[in-house]
């Protein structure tokens, strides 16, 4: 069978491979490999501004073809590392062959053959390419996609902070909110949630095989090494890495940044199931319109169906996001002794998790488009609720040292239908001053929704 979209393995790269083009670039192994071979070049120019008497500062056109191979690298150049590493059997040791196999013809560059990769262990180069894939995901893929939302939700937010609606608690018929105070608490949350995933701060380690620079002192014991990593590590791109040094490791780089970030993208997307289970609870009761798509079909048998696909699938792609997000971060961050290797099959899944993410984005940013607000269906509902003011009614009471207000109140309407007339009733029978008794007789269920515009707005 030849590979296509329909001969996939994983959706993501078959059914859902369009909504996800800008993510393949930089988590599929090809974007590993192109970052791999941005860390090597980095070093390798790094060693020689060095000063070492036995590697002369690159001259300008052999920094500008390094860097050329890195900004160029392509599908072509991916497919024959993998060639050289059918004969190596291993992945990091085959960018180094490709790369020495690159400077043939270049004499400048032939000289320094050996100093590719100098001193450096495989993870050296991976765990460095790992934070600068996570860097280029988080910045270029997850955060706009998350903007994109919050800013959706915050311009639904202000356009329907006045709208009121009743609020449900256990299910059941409560105080009244507005249709925008319910979706400003979602963007509060999110902003908050947006600030944990920007500010983990991503970490990279080149230190050796061990994490004590053994093999850089056996070459020059007399060189700082440590500030030397450091500063390529530190630097901004293209001359460093532009990622957090790393001072302690073992062979590996800990991972626990790694974990941060995952979690934080986990507790975003928790944030995100709570929405989708909320306005799809919202599109059953009504309270929202989905606009209709000509020829789209919401139910093989049934022709009036209308579904709310796009938070359903949203839901589904989040709760698997998280599965392969916490797996990756209660994982990665262990390692028996010095090494072993069992996080590297799991870093080569950290694409599948994002995406995972990625198309859950793009599902909820596609369902929010379509949302028309029905503010019929949200009045009905509230005027056909008065016992909700039983609250305030009791609250009043409470005020004026009237006997169990709570208790009378509780005796009066639980269980029984409430009408206008009925609430009117029993406020007319209250001994509390004129003005406030005028006060609750104006009440109504709409018309009680305390701050909620008012927060909904400054949100």
């Amino acid at each position: 069978m030849s590979f296509s979209a329909i001969s996939a393995l994983s959706p993501l790269d078959g059914r859902y491979a369009g909504r996800l083009s800008k993510l393949r670039p930089i988590m599929s192994e090809l974007g590993y490999m192109q970052r791999r071979l941005q860390v090597e070049v980095a070093w390798l120019v790094a060693l020689s501004d060095a000063g070492f008497q036995e590697f002369a500062p690159l001259t300008p056109g052999a920094r500008a073809y390094l860097s050329n191979l890195v900004l160029n690298f392509s599908d072509a150049d991916g497919e024959a590392i993998k060639a050289i590493e059918k004969t190596t059997n291993h992945d990091v040791k085959a960018l180094e062959y490709w790369i020495k196999a690159k400077f043939e013809g270049h004499a400048e560059l032939l000289a320094a053959n050996e100093f590719v990769h100098f001193a450096c262990t495989s993870e050296d180069i991976n765990n460095a390419s790992h934070a600068l894939q996570l860097k280029d995901g988080r910045e270029q893929v997850l955060l706009p996609a998350l903007d994109a939302i919050t800013g959706k939700l915050r311009e639904m937010a202000h356009a329907f902070s006045n709208v009121p609606m009743l609020s449900r608690t256990h299910g059941q018929t409560a105080s009244p909110t507005t249709v925008g105070k319910e979706i400003a608490n979602v963007v509060a949350r999110l902003d908050a949630a947006r600030s944990r995933i920007a500010g983990v701060r991503l970490l990279a380690k080149m230190n050796g095989a061990v994490g004590n620079y053994n093999a850089h002192f056996a070459a020059w014991s007399d060189f700082d090494w440590e500030s030397f990593s450091r500063h390529v590590v530190e630097s901004p791109e293209p001359a460093g890495l532009g990622l957090q040094f790393q001072p302690y490791s073992i062979q590996i780089e800990p991972h626990d940044y790694m974990a941060e970030l995952f979690d934080a993208v986990a507790r975003t997307n928790t944030i995100l199931i709570d929405w989708s289970r909320d306005v799809w609870g919202y599109v059953s009761l009504g309270y929202f319109k989905q606009k209709l798509r000509d020829g789209e079909v919401g139910s093989s048998t049934m022709p009036h169906k209308v579904n709310p696909i796009d938070f359903e699938n949203a839901e589904g792609n989040l709760g698997l996001a998280n599965a392969l997000l916490r797996h990756l971060s209660e994982k990665l961050p262990i390692s028996r002794w010095q090494r072993d290797l069992t996080d590297s099959t799991v870093l080569r899944n950290i694409g599948v998790a994002l995406g995972h993410a990625v198309l859950a984005y793009h599902s909820l940013a596609t369902g929010l488009a379509k949302l028309e607000l029905n503010e019929a269906a949200i009045a009905s509902d509230l005027d056909a609720a008065w016992e909700v003011l039983a609250e305030p009614i009791q609250t009043v009471m409470r005020r004026f040292g009237l006997p169990q207000p709570y208790e009378q109140l509780k005796a009066f309407t639980r269980g029984a239908p409430m009408t206008r007339e009925l609430m009117h009733g029993f406020i007319a029978r209250l001994e509390i001053p004129s003005d406030e008794k005028q006060r609750l007789l104006a009440l109504t269920p709409s018309s009680y929704t305390g701050l909620a515009a008012a927060l909904a707005r400054r949100v």
